[in-house]
């Protein structure tokens, strides 16, 4: 069983420090068993002060660490030290030393300056809280910074934007260690979105409306029971009502995105549910993701994903005999 580690350090933010007991501990196999362990640990095993008015009593120290498969690192507002260029406190620095080789390591938000610190994130692209995302970047100058996404997979470094952020890291973990029926399976557990495109926006530059009647939900609703037939953005904004210019305003106020990278992203998102969950040829799975035909779902995937369609089925899809 794969076993997570997260380490809470004092100052700990409690939302960020639960995500990966939350939805790592949600993660099943088909007959019902667990897919991941989950512990929290501390520098030393006794509790730490959370970011509120209360502590937080653990049951491991980080000699804990060495076994671990994936290594979590959630915000810590005790951590302004190391983000005004003090060094990593000793008892840190041996217990991300004590990190097996090839171990996988999550940053949560503002984690990432621990990463960072320790010379994890050089040379590597990564992420943090957009308002800390400049500071980051000119404290460490080896670390290539991009401020505007949800999430970075650098393979075995992960980092997240703050907060649900974290949650959607996770799930993307999920998602790539066993497929899009597991992780969505665990989204529908936590009442949470299945997935979110890491690339997308880590917020709204302008005021986000509040949820309405007759705001753009329904609209994106329709849109998803009709991501095979051909929509244009003049589809969308008739079913919402609005003329185009309108329509496209409102709904880049509402999501963060315009509605044609919105779209493209829904549909290579079943595209891909469809090739873990199915035995769908590609081009039926292009004609029912909205591509038309299965050279544009190829050339999609290349684009986006640098892999084909089979190759990606292939990296997703349990084997029978799995």
């Amino acid at each position: 069983m794969h076993r997570v580690v997260v380490l809470a350090l004092d100052g700990v933010v409690p939302f960020e420090l639960g995500i990966p007991g939350r939805i790592f501990g949600a993660a099943r196999s088909a007959t019902g068993e667990p897919l991941y362990s989950v512990a929290t640990c501390t520098l030393d095993g006794g509790p730490v002060r959370a970011s509120g008015d209360f502590s937080i009593a653990v049951e491991h120290d980080a000699s804990l660490l060495a076994s671990a498969d994936t290594v979590v690192l959630p915000p810590s507002h005790a951590l302004d030290g190391i983000r005004h260029g003090a060094p990593l406190p000793d008892a840190l620095r041996d217990a991300l030393a004590s990190v097996r080789p090839g171990t996988r390591l999550v940053a949560i938000c503002t984690g990432a300056f621990v990463l960072a610190a320790a010379g994890l994130l050089d040379r590597r692209r990564a992420t943090t809280h957009w308002r800390e995302a400049d500071l980051l970047q000119r404290m460490f100058t080896a670390v290539r910074v991009d401020p505007d996404v949800l999430y970075v997979d650098d393979g075995d470094v992960l980092t997240s934007a703050g907060v649900t952020a974290g949650i959607d890291l996770c799930l993307h973990l999920v998602r790539r260690d066993h497929g899009s029926e597991v992780a969505g399976e665990v989204a529908r557990a936590c009442v949470t979105p299945p997935w979110r495109d890491g690339g997308q926006a880590q917020y709204v530059r302008r005021p986000v409306p509040e949820e309405r009647a007759d705001g753009l939900s329904p609209t994106r609703a329709w849109a998803l029971e009709r991501l095979g037939d051909p929509l244009t953005l003049a589809d969308l904004a008739a079913h919402a009502g609005l003329s185009v210019r309108t329509f496209t305003r409102a709904f880049r106020a509402e999501t963060g995105v315009s509605p044609g990278r919105w779209l493209a992203g829904q549909r290579l998102d079943l595209a891909r549910h469809l090739l873990e969950a199915t035995d769908l040829p590609v081009d039926a799975v292009a004609r029912r993701a909205g591509f038309g035909t299965g050279t544009a779902l190829r050339q999609r995937f290349r684009a986006t994903l640098d892999v084909s369609p089979q190759t990606y089925r292939r990296t997703f899809r349990p084997t029978p005999a799995a």
